[in-house]
């Protein structure tokens, strides 16, 4: 997929991964996504997986917490960008 929007940062605790994604709307407003997965090995392959078992949740939660604080770091230094340079 050509125009499949690519990952701004990453994060991974584990085998437990996540990608923060950012979006821009026609109208020029951007937001934050997240999308987590866990990896594990079968026989001599890796595989990926968004279940997660109850190991696995605590990771899952601290990366999720990550997540959050890094893109309210992004909006924040966007937030002092536009107040900088004013509107277009």
């Amino acid at each position: 997929m050509p125009n499949e929007n690519k990952p701004v940062h990453r994060l991974r605790l584990s085998t437990i991964s996540a990608a923060v994604f950012r979006n821009v709307s026609e109208d020029g407003c951007v937001s934050y996504n997240a999308k987590s997965d866990g990896s594990y090995k079968d026989g001599e392959h890796w595989k990926h997986s968004d279940s997660f078992g109850r190991d696995d949740l605590l990771h899952l939660a601290k990366l999720a917490d990550q997540a959050n604080a890094w893109i309210h770091d992004q909006q924040q230094a966007e937030s002092r960008t536009m107040e900088n340079t004013g509107p277009s």
